[in-house]
């Protein structure tokens, strides 16, 4: 019997926001929360009622526990995260918008705990899930980190469970844009389900249309390519099917940060309950304008009381 539905990896850093407007520098207050596109992914399905283990690694400090904390209060089996003593945990600075804007964002990440992780992390027990979701963030991060996800990958296909992916593209911390592209979708195409967004998607494969872009990767071997397309909806192709989901408007957008972890929460959850793609794209896209109402990168994910709340609505 598998032990968890999904297995999430990457690294998550505690996040300081901005209680004030301006520029970084003059602001004085701060808001501690937590921030990372995996973790997002991972608290997202938690809160949907999913078994989620979260692997990773913080560093033996104030923030490392910090994050901790609230991953386990989010329901995160984190007991395989490792504790690191000689690396600090990642942190970040970010703005505060009110108009909808994307805030300013400075990283201090370099060298961090989870920078370090590698293969060697790699536990059998995390292939008793059901399924894996990664993205192309830790890939960035270093060699190790980049080995552990092709290393993972590769043994929760051989275990026979399912991959999704999320490309969550960082250019800022590859040394070249021609690396970036091509190491991302190295692993892109390990996986069954693919999820970028349209600006990435022309990126990383050179195409410009949705349906050029999905055709890329189904070419890959890929089964199902699923592409946000912001206000106009999502755009779905797979061998049998096709088609375009219309967005679900926000009557306020306060922070856009987290929109595209929320869309894959969104898709993901229906997809492993069975729904069909249409109908996953559909919460996707729920989940989506639901993160943009909320200040913060995953406290607009909703809980599962919300999301059947809102699926009975005629």
């Amino acid at each position: 019997m598998l032990k968890h539905d999904v297995l999430c990896f990457g690294e998550t850093m505690a996040m300081f926001v901005a209680e004030q407007l301006g520029e970084l520098a003059s602001v004085s207050l701060f808001n501690k929360r937590i921030a990372g596109a995996d973790s997002n992914v991972a608290i997202g399905l938690a809160r949907l009622g999913f078994s989620v283990r979260w692997v990773s690694r913080v560093g033996d400090d104030s923030l490392g526990r910090f994050v901790l904390d609230n991953l386990r209060g989010e329901g995160l089996d984190c007991s395989d995260v490792q504790i690191d003593p000689a690396h600090p945990t990642g942190f970040q600075l970010k703005g505060r918008c009110d108009d909808g804007s994307d805030p300013a964002v400075e990283y201090f990440r370099r060298a961090s705990a989870a920078s370090h992780m590698t293969p060697a992390l790699l536990q059998p027990g995390w292939l008793q899930a059901r399924h894996l979701h990664a993205t192309g963030i830790p890939l960035a991060l270093s060699e190790g980190c980049r080995s552990l996800s092709h290393t993972l990958v590769d043994a929760m296909r051989s275990a026979g469970r399912s991959v999704s992916f999320d490309p969550n593209l960082r250019p800022s911390l590859w040394p070249d844009l021609r690396t970036m592209v091509q190491q991302t979708n190295a692993l892109a195409e390990k996986a069954d389900w693919v999820l970028p967004g349209l600006e990435e998607g022309r990126l990383l494969t050179g195409q410009q249309t949705p349906a050029d872009i999905a055709g890329f990767y189904l070419d890959l071997g890929v089964e199902l390519v699923v592409i946000k397309l912001g206000d106009a909806g999502a755009y779905f192709r797979s061998a049998n099917s096709e088609g375009q989901v219309a967005a679900v408007r926000a009557p306020q957008v306060v922070d856009t940060v987290g929109a595209g972890d929320a869309f894959a929460v969104g898709v993901l959850s229906a997809l492993l309950e069975g729904r069909d793609i249409g109908q996953a794209v559909a919460r996707g896209n729920w989940c989506g304008s639901r993160a943009v109402q909320s200040r913060g990168d995953m406290e607009g994910l909703p809980r599962r009381h919300e999301l059947e709340a809102y699926e009975r609505l005629p």
